[in-house]
């Protein structure tokens, strides 16, 4: 629980600085007067000012976000000498682009840190396929668990080369949201063989690339050998002879080529079996030497169904590649990816707005703490990826056009440059209004998701 608060708020902390910095950049870099750059709202816990004409740094008490406070004849009386340094005296070119840089900085962090990463190079899974699910998309198309992918073309694109899984999962969740097909050519573990299968998402039923509808696609999870891991002393594993380092080669005859297939079959014994007492016959490989034994999982209850458990760990860690990319490939794959999660996050805000996606993709504080404590334990580079990506998110939420966000600032400021007068005190005060309930409306449905998640009713 700790760590994930820790990350949590470092997160938060390094995105809320990242964006408030570019307001403040600009407006200085405009020659308007910064008052006070705060990291979070309400009482303040520490401030520093050079002087006393110099901008007043604070850090207050409610992390959840940040301001800059400029010079502005709107939030008071400015002095005469001072005019010129007010927010509100500046052209309207200057007042927009102080609102936007803050999106754009968020922006440019994501493009530094997936260049970044793909720079310095990351342990990725290689795109070996475990156990697709019995009856899934994945199935029904031909693909077998140890199929390797090769390439990739979304429908109508050029073939694109995959090296690692992680490859592979943003071009999936694109054909989901697209509705579209999904093209992958297959090899064995070795590269031989190579074949063509067409993934059609519209068969899933479904245009939000959640967990459920990756558990109907049905590629599982990376492959993993099907070896024994941790065995607990007295456990079923151990009392049927089996030790750490076993590879299982058959069960009851099927041949065992992956840990999640091995786990599918001892967790269905109990349904499997006729008797009780009647146990599995595998077959293993240990040191070189093919023993057979006959294990017998132990049975337990969850929820309303009985399960087979061996209390063993079960599955070998996914093979791993490193990929790593020169510098200049990297700015183009940091520019790609912030561009790509930019565009996909814009598309399911306007599907939600329409009623093509549902409310629950919105997520709020709890989702991102699991999720940021999570990556964190993951390691670093997992880390900085996640950062990345709830920087794209929110530089797209803070353009939309929204009021008492950027995006519906630069809402008015594009009425004025059409109009060539400003939006009347009385449309901003009811806009404002308005914009205060929304926001409190979508952070009410983002916590309510998160606590509905959090007890397993999504």
């Amino acid at each position: 629980m700790l760590l994930e608060l820790v990350a949590f708020l470092v997160a938060l902390g390094v995105l809320i600085l990242v964006h408030e910095y570019g307001h403040f950049r600009v407006a200085r870099a405009c020659g308007v007067k910064v008052l006070r750059f705060s990291l979070g709202f309400g009482r303040v816990l520490w401030r520093r000012q050079r002087t006393a004409d110099s901008t007043e740094f604070t850090l207050s008490v409610l992390p959840l976000g940040g301001y800059v406070r400029m010079l502005d004849e709107r939030e008071g009386p400015v002095p005469v000498g001072l005019r010129e340094q007010a927010f509100n005296n500046k052209p309207l070119r200057q007042r927009a682009a102080i609102v936007a840089a803050g999106p754009i900085a968020n922006f440019l962090l994501a493009i530094v840190l997936f260049a970044t990463l793909a720079w310095m190079g990351q342990q990725e899974p290689l795109p070996l396929l475990g156990t697709p699910k019995p009856g899934g998309l994945a199935e029904r198309s031909g693909m077998r668990a140890g199929d390797r992918v090769m390439a990739l073309a979304l429908e109508g694109g050029p073939w694109q080369d995959v090296a690692s899984t992680a490859q592979l999962q943003w071009p999936v969740i694109e054909a989901i949201t697209e509705q579209s097909v999904l093209n992958l050519q297959l090899a064995d573990a070795l590269g031989h063989g190579r074949r063509e299968v067409r993934l059609d998402m519209r068969e899933l039923g479904t245009r939000e690339p959640d967990l459920a509808a990756l558990t109907r696609l049905g590629l599982g999870a990376p492959l993993r050998e099907p070896v024994l891991g941790e065995v607990k002393a007295d456990g079923a594993a151990a009392r049927a002879g089996l030790r750490t380092g076993d590879r299982v080669l058959e069960v009851d005859g099927q041949a065992m080529l992956d840990a999640a297939q091995l786990v599918g079959i001892i967790r269905a014994y109990p349904q499997a079996q006729a008797e009780a007492s009647q146990g599995q016959r595998w077959r293993i490989e240990r040191q070189g030497q093919v023993l057979s034994l006959e294990v017998t999982p132990a049975v337990e209850q969850e929820g309303a169904v009985r399960i087979g458990r061996i209390q063993a760990m079960v599955g070998s860690a996914p093979q791993t590649v490193l990929v790593s990319h020169a510098l200049d490939e990297a700015l183009l794959i940091g520019l790609r990816k912030t561009w790509e999660q930019s565009w996909m996050t814009l598309k399911i805000f306007g599907r939600m707005l329409i009623g093509q996606a549902s409310l629950k993709n919105l997520s709020g504080p709890i989702t991102i703490a699991d999720a940021a404590g999570q990556a964190a334990r993951v390691g670093l580079p997992q880390y900085l990826s996640l950062l990345a990506m709830l920087s794209v998110g929110l530089g797209v939420l803070n353009l939309l056009p929204l009021p008492m966000l950027d995006g519906g600032h630069l809402m008015y400021y594009l009425f004025e440059g059409l109009s060539g007068r400003p939006v009347s005190e009385w449309w901003l005060e009811r806009l404002q209004r308005a914009g205060f309930f929304l926001m409190l409306l979508m952070m009410a449905l983002a916590l309510s998701n998160d606590v509905t998640r959090k007890l397993g009713l999504h």
